[in-house]
């Protein structure tokens, strides 16, 4: 087993740099060993582990759904390694999910606070429900190597009775959190650049999903043998990249249709970074697979499959890494701060890979995953020592190998220690995102969208020369908080904001509130007859505010609050100041805020409350 061993030797040694990596970051935290800053929360542990980990195991529901359910037994010598990839692929996801969160400790919570109107929510329940049935399909395969244990026996028997309802259950729970994770993306509308946000993402992930699983069966298989020199299983293989032609096909055309209609294939061609973001991911996705699916020369080439499978397998995880985070329009070039992954953020992703990988080929080589288990055809069986150049005695060659790989890792660990600067733990850290120094400053940056578009507000001139106190403008101010910013009430972009938040007021988890506390007992419970927030927090309103709050659940939304703030403030100006008027007309139009380039708006349909998805440019200059 040469080639399995080299294989052996690097994956441990990338487990070594990931182990030292990731110490680091639970001992120093994300901001020492990421890129990610408040404006950009959500990077390549997101979008590769976690997104592109469910993605990359839909292998298992897809071939168990064909073998067990469909009773297309052509498929049965693939389906043990099927569902092992797909159980291990979500173990990387958990495992993931604790690097990204910034307190993984409280990763439980989903099972004991529940928030039923989050998609987030049924995420995380299919995840740990689909990671036990999972776990329940492959027990048989480690029990059945114990047959002479009754107890064991006793399961392995239970669990092969309900294997099909497991394989049912297992499909229902795969189908919904695959798709589930696209409705999280729903709530992102002006967040995600318009070439990837559609209303119908959910059914994007979740056919995306079913082309992966195919290709990577067929990439897994492939894999195998390479290092195993296992028989191909040629037939499997032209069988499962038949399925995938169809299935990516349809995926392909969903998706410029969807573009086409929604209005988005203006991007499709301007040349910014999102247009060879999306061309790139287009190609490995649906272009070069169903070029090499499609011609039958290249399909009887067991390479050739390889070679289709892995890109269409490595084009999917790109589009969950564009949706997960490179495509937010705040971390676009163009559009604000670009953030690239860090190598730390790099290191434990392959690091995850690698483990997951490792225990593949433990389980592979020491149970029935295949129906023709691996032989080491080189390896003499009689071999007993094992000596170096200096004959130095290391064991039988499989201790021999064991000590080579165990040297492997702890050297590697030793290095990502190494490298790792300890300027950057110990420093107090960089001022990574911009708008952490909003308060106080000369000249404030207003981008509440945090798209990279906004206003340079002179707040030294407004509060020195013109002598307005913060109460002029932050006229509510949060309990415990000073100077409150406006994105904090006025919540929503372009829709109505609420700065009340009933359902926290009345959660457990928030202000705990019962009905009565707030409305008359005995009547009908509306906004009109209950009580005001001064009623319980006293110096939440400035003295003096030029806006007066009357209405709490139903406020402007962001832009309309800002725009009125300002422009109505200048319009106040012009007409309380001849002068002004003379010196400086035009300080109640756009160009005022917005000189000279270019606004980037999201046009509003008839209907307020749904905006068209469509993103138009329109000239600042002399207009309103």
């Amino acid at each position: 087993m040469e080639r399995i061993n080299k294989a052996k030797f690097v994956l441990w040694i990338i487990v070594g740099v990931a182990s030292a990596v990731a110490i680091t970051r639970f001992m120093f935290g994300l901001g020492v060993t990421t890129n990610l800053t408040d404006n950009t929360p959500w990077g390549f542990w997101i979008g590769f582990d976690v997104m592109g980990g469910v993605a990359l195991a839909g292998g298992g529901f897809v071939i168990a759904s064909f073998n067990y359910i469909f009773r297309k037994h052509a498929f049965h010598p693939v389906t043990r390694a099927a569902i092992l990839t797909a159980f291990l692929g979500y173990v990387a996801v958990a495992v993931g999910l604790l690097f990204d969160l910034g307190l993984p400790w409280n990763i439980w919570h989903a099972i004991i606070y529940w928030n039923p109107h989050s998609p987030l929510f049924e995420v995380a329940w299919c995840v740990m429900l689909y990671l036990t049935v999972l776990f329940m399909e492959f027990i048989p395969v480690v029990l059945e190597k114990y047959p002479n244990i009754p107890f064991l026996k006793k399961i392995h028997d239970s669990l092969v009775k309900i294997k099909i309802p497991l394989v049912i259950l297992g499909i229902m729970l795969s189908t919904l959190h695959q798709s589930s994770l696209g409705s999280l993306f729903l709530a992102m509308p002006y967040r995600l650049h318009p070439l990837w946000y559609t209303p119908i993402i959910p059914i994007f992930f979740f056919v995306s999903a079913i082309g992966l699983g195919l290709m990577m069966v067929m990439t897994e298989s492939a894999v195998s043998h390479y290092f195993y020199r296992k028989n191909p299983e040629t037939t499997i293989l032209r069988k499962l990249s038949k399925a995938a032609i169809w299935v990516m096909a349809i995926y392909g055309i969903s998706r410029f249709i969807d573009v086409i209609v929604r209005g988005a294939d203006v991007f499709l061609f301007d040349g910014s970074a999102a247009m060879w973001l999306f061309w790139i991911e287009m190609s490995m996705t649906v272009f070069i697979p169903l070029i090499i699916f499609s011609v039958s020369k290249l399909r009887g080439s067991n390479t050739w499959l390889f070679v289709g499978s892995l890109i269409g397998v490595m084009g999917v995880v790109f589009n969950r890494l564009n949706v997960g985070g490179l495509t937010h329009l705040n971390n676009l070039g163009e559009m604000g701060a670009f953030y690239f992954p860090s190598w730390m953020e790099i290191a434990v992703s392959a690091g995850v890979v690698s483990v997951a990988m490792l225990i593949f080929f433990y389980f592979v080589e020491n149970y029935k995953v295949w129906e023709k288990p691996p032989v080491d055809e080189g390896e003499d069986v009689m071999a007993k020592f094992k000596f170096s150049g200096n004959r130095t005695y290391y064991g039988t060659s499989r201790i021999a190998n064991r000590t080579r790989l165990s040297l492997a890792f702890v050297i590697s660990f030793g290095i990502g220690f190494a490298v790792i600067s300890g300027d950057e733990i110990y420093s107090e850290g960089f001022e990574k995102t911009p708008t952490s120094k909003a308060r106080g400053g000369d000249t404030l940056f207003v981008d509440g969208n945090k798209d990279g578009y906004g206003v340079a507000f002179k707040h030294a001139f407004h509060t020195d020369s013109l002598k307005y106190d913060c109460g002029s403008c932050h006229h509510m101010v949060l309990p415990d908080d000073q100077a409150s910013g406006c994105f904090e009430c006025h919540n929503e972009m372009y829709f109505w904001g609420d700065a009340f938040k009933h359902d926290w007021h009345a959660s457990k988890m928030g202000a705990n509130l019962k009905c009565f506390d707030c409305h008359p007992d005995g009547e009908y419970k509306n906004m009109h007859n209950a009580k005001t927030c001064d009623a319980c927090h006293k110096d939440m309103f400035a003295v003096g505010s030029r806006v007066q709050v009357k209405q709490y659940t139903k406020i402007a939304s962001y832009v309309d609050a800002m725009h009125k703030m300002c422009i109505d403030c200048h319009e106040e100006s012009l007409a309380a100041d001849p002068a002004l008027r003379e010196r400086n007309p035009n300080i109640a139009l756009c160009m005022t805020c917005h000189p000279g380039g270019e606004v980037y708006v999201y046009t509003k349909g008839p209907n307020r409350e749904r905006p068209v998805n469509k993103w138009v440019v329109l000239p600042s200059r002399g207009s309103q």
